[in-house]
């Protein structure tokens, strides 16, 4: 019988002895050799069963038929040369002609041996491709007719060939990685095979299909083709390795870890027996233990008691274990009834407050009123307080003061950037890694019912998403009606959080949900003026900067001309971050001086700023622009403060269109256009000719084009550039304005006035122009701010003509042709 023995398990390294020469990989001039060599018209034929041999790859087989013998032993004597086709039915023992398949290889005899069981072993190697054309003779052994079977091959050097090539190499090499019956020698010999073709009939050779398949492989002529089909082949073949390695693997490992809990499990057991308990129970008793001391409502120990007798039942090591213990951890560490004791003493509040922030009066006066209240009424159904203003005027620090002026604990959580309702509310026990919300969190942390919690940048917490509303879940803990029973879905019962002294913070009112909004009260700090940033330097920042650095007050010393220097030149903000900021630079500067032995003044100077802090980054604004037309001051609000904003109108020869830049928004836009219209439907009024405005286009620019505008309070502002520039009359100097405009040409009231006071104030504004309805704000702000400024009211637009406009015109007015 006559059988394919596999590469995979016999080494030809065994069977070929010392004399025989090393068989290498065929190359490609080899392979050009090889196919141009001529074919024998007839040759013996050589019938093998379960086997196909390719032209180039070299197979031991194992020959038991009597006249395969005899044929290979007279034909190793001779030319070595010899016909292989493969049977088409194997069960034959002696086939004839049509028992073989048509197409066959020419094969070269390297080695025989003789077996001890009388079988003869050959290795032999494919040349080229015949064709079985007719038989011969029929004895001592099979002689055909054949004819050449291979064509001339076209196409090698085709990018998609060597690509089709590549990726079947890369195919071979992972089968051969992935298969650990494969030794590791065969990726090296595919790595290593130079020509395509060769490397097509090697991995032919060895893939793991039947031989009626390998047959169809052979007799296939066309390259290309063959290649093809090699390579769904080889997909087959790996997906099949890969689902063996992952079935093989998971048992693997699912009886690796089922042998390894239950020897860790008898380990843990002796071990524990022997130091006496299980800690598992330990930690249960002292769950059991807490319990007994805390203050619950009966349906919060209803609770605990089934939820701890769940726990008991547990497996510790399943995964719910970790979770149901978190819960009842949860539970038992909340401050349930846990109280501070109030002090209400005002007289200690005034004074904690007075020395932690410098101004602010009208702020610690509502905080006083509040606290009062807190102590007649003794409970906390009021408004919720919410600080809103600039960044770094003292919003959060006043929420640290007011826990220590009442003797309570401190909680501050920041609200900026949460998405998810979840963390408000908590996640639901359900889910994998499952936690109460950051509300319930940092009661756990302040180990008291009753704490001062900080909500800081309310104004920043997300809104409606596919993780729910955020905002809408703040609802219901900052009710006082409704707090009381604040449900958290982690613990699943009602907490108490009306006793809570809750204070929110946001920078704006105009990202706040309105429902959220209007459960609180809102206190607006406004900025400081120069005078109150320096006594906050010299009572709070340079303290804290000096023993924040290692130096003493005895060491440096800033006087009120270089502390008004860095506020001017080096800061504008509404607040003092910035300016500690700047003032630590310059600690720091001197600190290196200090530390390394050279010579400093201790008492700084203004001169020595530039070398310390650069060049001055901001200067004071100019108020306006000297003798131009149609350039006039006006006063914008912001996030950070109050701004000085210039509106600039100029008039070009055109058909009257209206041009608007710098990065207006479409409120701006659209006060930009009510001016124009009044002032076309009052030309007459002005003193201008109405027919210019169908020959000249008109441009309103407010420079810093990369900074977005919005906001109706430009208004005024741009109907009096406008009017300034169709009469070519100068504006006043030190003069600024600010109010919305109406179409009936009113000048209704706007908002952010103390911020707007104050940027006034850096840009030396002597005047500024407001609507009479304003006049009530402006009285309530301290005389300190308005110092040096006067107000002018207006109730329509027209009035503020002659209060901005001189009467005479620009030294060089642009001749307007009618």
């Amino acid at each position: 019988m006559d059988n394919f023995l596999d590469l995979n398990n016999l080494h030809l390294s065994s069977i070929l002895d010392a004399e025989t020469e090393y068989i290498p990989l065929l190359s490609p001039e080899e392979e050009e050799q090889m196919t141009a060599e001529k074919l024998p018209e007839i040759i013996p034929i050589l019938p093998l069963k379960n086997t196909v041999l390719f032209p180039g790859v070299v197979i031991p087989i194992t020959i038991n038929r009597d006249k395969s013998i005899k044929l290979i032993r007279e034909v190793y004597k001779k030319d070595k040369i010899v016909g292989v086709i493969s049977q088409i039915d194997d069960s034959i023992e002696d086939p004839e002609y049509s028992d073989l398949n048509a197409i066959g290889t020419v094969a070269y005899i390297l080695k025989t041996l003789s077996m001890p069981d009388g079988s003869t072993t050959a290795i032999i190697q494919g040349k080229k491709r015949f064709k079985l054309e007719s038989v011969v003779e029929h004895e001592p052994y099979l002689k055909a007719r054949v004819s050449s079977y291979d064509k001339k091959l076209a196409g090698k050097s085709d990018k998609n060939f060597k690509a089709l090539i590549a990726t079947i190499k890369d195919l071979a090499t992972q089968i051969v990685h992935k298969s650990p019956q494969i030794p590791s020698e065969a990726a090296f010999a595919i790595k290593n095979i130079e020509s395509p073709v060769f490397l097509v009939n090697f991995i032919s050779s060895n893939l793991n299909i039947d031989v009626a398949e390998k047959q169809k492989l052979l007799e296939i002529l066309d390259i290309n083709t063959r290649a093809k089909t090699v390579l769904g082949l080889l997909t087959k073949e790996l997906q099949v390795v890969e689902l063996k390695n992952q079935i093989q693997s998971k048992v693997k490992v699912d009886i690796d870890k089922q042998q390894r809990d239950y020897i860790l499990n008898q380990q843990l057991k002796t071990i524990q027996d022997e130091l006496g308990g299980n800690p598992h129970e330990q930690q249960i008793q002292g769950l059991k233990e807490k319990a007994q001391k805390k203050k619950w409502t009966e349906q919060v120990k209803t609770v605990f008691e089934k939820e701890i007798n769940k726990l008991q039942r547990m497996n510790p090591a399943a995964m719910e274990y970790s979770l149901q213990l978190n819960y009842l951890e949860t539970l038992t560490e909340l401050p349930w009834g846990e109280f501070t004791p109030d002090n209400f003493d005002l007289n200690k509040a005034q004074k904690v407050l007075d020395r932690d922030h410098y101004g602010l009066e009208k702020i610690k006066e509502r905080i006083l009123e509040y606290l009062a209240v807190l102590k007649l009424k003794g409970n906390m159904k009021s408004p919720i307080l919410c600080f809103v203003g600039p960044p770094g005027v003292g919003k959060t620090s006043l929420g640290k003061s007011i826990a220590d002026a009442v003797g309570r604990n401190y909680i501050r959580m920041s609200l900026g950037g949460i998405r998810d309702e979840a963390e408000i509310r908590g996640h639901r026990k359900t889910y994998v890694g499952a936690m109460p919300g950051r509300i319930v969190q940092n009661l756990r942390k302040a180990k008291s019912s009753n704490p001062v919690f900080v909500l800081d940048e309310i104004d920043k917490v997300g809104h409606q998403s596919i993780s729910g509303d955020p905002s809408s879940a703040l609802l219901e803990v900052l009710d006082p009606e409704q707090n009381n029973t604040f449900y958290d879905n982690f613990l699943e019962v009602d907490y108490d959080l009306s006793n809570i002294m809750f204070i929110a913070t946001a920078n704006t009112l105009s990202t706040i949900h309105p429902a959220l909004r209007d459960r609180m009260e809102i206190i607006d700090l406004s900025g400081y003026i120069v005078e109150e940033k320096i006594e906050i330097a010299k009572r709070h920042l340079i303290p804290r900067q000096l023993e924040g650095h290692g130096m003493k007050s005895s060491q440096l010393s800033f006087n009120k001309a270089v502390l008004e220097r860095i506020i001017e030149d080096y800061t504008r903000e509404s607040g003092v971050r910035l300016l500690e900021k700047r003032i630590a630079k310059v600690i720091r500067f001197k600190a290196k001086k200090f530390v390394m032995g050279d010579e400093f003044s201790k008492a700084l100077k203004t001169g020595d700023l530039f070398d310390i802090l650069g060049s001055p980054v901001y200067s004071k604004e100019s108020s306006i622009i000297k003798d131009k037309a149609g350039v006039v001051t006006g006063l914008a609000w912001t996030n950070t403060g109050g701004e000085v904003l210039f509106v600039e109108v100029s008039v070009s020869k055109g058909k009257g269109n209206l041009t608007l830049t710098g990065n207006l928004g479409d409120v701006m836009k659209e006060s930009a256009t009510l001016a124009f219209e009044y002032l076309k439907a009052h030309a007459t009024e002005l003193e201008i000719n109405p027919s210019l405005f169908e020959k000249y286009n008109v441009h309103i620019h407010v420079p810093e084009g990369a900074t977005p505008k919005d906001g109706p309070s430009a208004g005024i502002t741009m109907f009096v550039s406008l009017v300034s520039a169709f009469t070519r009359r100068k504006v006043k100097p030190a003069i600024a304005m600010t109010g919305e405009i109406t179409l009936r040409g009113m000048v209704t009231p706007i908002g952010g006035i103390k911020e707007k006071i104050l940027a006034a104030k850096r840009a030396n504004i002597t005047d500024i122009v407001l609507s009479h309805e304003n006049k009530k704000d402006v009285a309530e702000i301290k005389p300190l701010y308005i110092e040096g400024l006067r107000f002018h009211y207006i109730r329509e637009m027209i009035e503020a003509v002659d209060l901005a406009l001189e009467q005479e015109k620009v030294s060089k007015p642009l001749a307007l042709v009618d």
